[in-house]
């Protein structure tokens, strides 16, 4: 286990804000964790506590004047197995695309379309990350977690986790109450792609159908479309797309008869965010050091220098002219530390 004070979150947020915690702390198992815990509620502390994967789906305001957690819990160890399916437990300090590179290396599926996303294991558990048609909570069984209140060790059934469109009820009613520690993952043995979310399909064209081939057609369409963030800070897609009633999405659609969009239900179509805010002229412009990725108008970028109050400018900007647009509220996916 590691202590700092006045440590510099720099290497812990993907939008490289240059901005300070007043302690970091960085443990390596459930026990390491639970003592930490444990030492706060002895010294009755009563600073904010931030627990953090890999700082990619965060916007900090500021310095954060209490107390960063970040897990490097480790480990991918198989826990069940039968005829069609494995069970996997991940440490919450893995790296979410070495676990799916693991996923592929074995010949387990499920995970494939969800490579490239960056952050780590923990984080997976909390926002329901998703891509070309793949959602987490769709593999996820179990979530351990630590109760931050008295330091008892709980296992959630994913039944439990209120899943939905980048929501759980971690994000929500338990927000700050657990803390990830290990989450089990069922992968599948027997073939059973998704290849009819945006372009997949037509990057596999002439090429053998495998887990490895799957892989590499969504990176290269990640890459294509999303900056580095090593090279430019960003959070990936910055809005969540909305899902809308029909009777809203057959009025857009009037006036855009070509407008992508995804049906949900008999009830709700899902509208990509990225396709309005282009449509809106927001493409390639800034507001200062912040602005919209000249490739991809759902990523807000750090253009060098900027802050978190010019980002949150800037996607405010953003939500106004889509809300005024398309009468549509648009809601970030990044979370605000402020």
């Amino acid at each position: 286990m590691h202590r700092y004070t006045d440590y510099s979150l720099l290497p812990h947020n993907t939008f490289g804000m240059d901005v300070k915690a007043a302690f970091f702390v960085e443990y390596t198992s459930v026990d390491d964790l639970q003592t930490v815990l444990a030492e706060r509620r002895r010294a009755g502390a009563e600073d904010r506590l931030l627990p953090i994967g890999g700082g990619s789906n965060l916007l900090f305001g500021g310095d954060f004047s209490g107390t960063v957690l970040h897990s490097a819990i480790r480990g991918m160890m198989p826990v069940a197995e039968d005829d069609s399916h494995v069970w996997v437990k991940v440490g919450a300090g893995e790296v979410w695309d070495d676990f799916v590179a693991h996923c592929v290396d074995r010949g387990w599926y499920g995970a494939e379309n969800l490579s490239a996303i960056p952050g780590e294991v923990g984080a997976s558990a909390v926002q329901n990350i998703g891509a070309y048609g793949a959602e987490v909570k769709d593999l996820i069984t179990e979530v351990e977690v630590v109760e931050v209140a008295t330091g008892a060790l709980r296992l959630i059934p994913a039944a439990d986790c209120r899943y939905a469109y980048r929501q759980s009820i971690f994000k929500n009613e338990w927000k700050g109450r657990f803390i990830v520690t290990h989450v089990t993952y069922r992968l599948g043995k027997q073939p059973d792609f998704r290849l009819d979310y945006g372009n997949l399909r037509t990057e596999l064209e002439g090429k053998p159908l495998t887990l490895a081939t799957v892989r590499e057609a969504v990176r290269r369409i990640r890459d294509s479309k999303l900056p580095d963030p090593r090279k430019q800070g960003n959070a990936g897609s910055f809005f969540m797309n909305p899902v809308v009633e029909r009777p809203c999405f057959e009025r857009i659609r009037a006036d855009y008869p070509s407008m992508p969009f995804y049906e949900v239900d008999a009830d709700h179509v899902k509208i990509p965010a990225g396709w309005m805010i282009d449509q809106c002229g927001w493409k390639g412009r800034a507001l200062g050091r912040a602005g919209v990725h000249d490739r991809q108008a759902l990523v807000l970028v750090n253009r060098g220098g900027a802050t978190g109050a010019e980002v949150m400018a800037l996607a405010e900007a953003v939500r106004r002219d889509v809300k005024e647009k398309f009468g549509v509220e648009i809601h970030p996916e990044v979370n605000y530390i402020v």
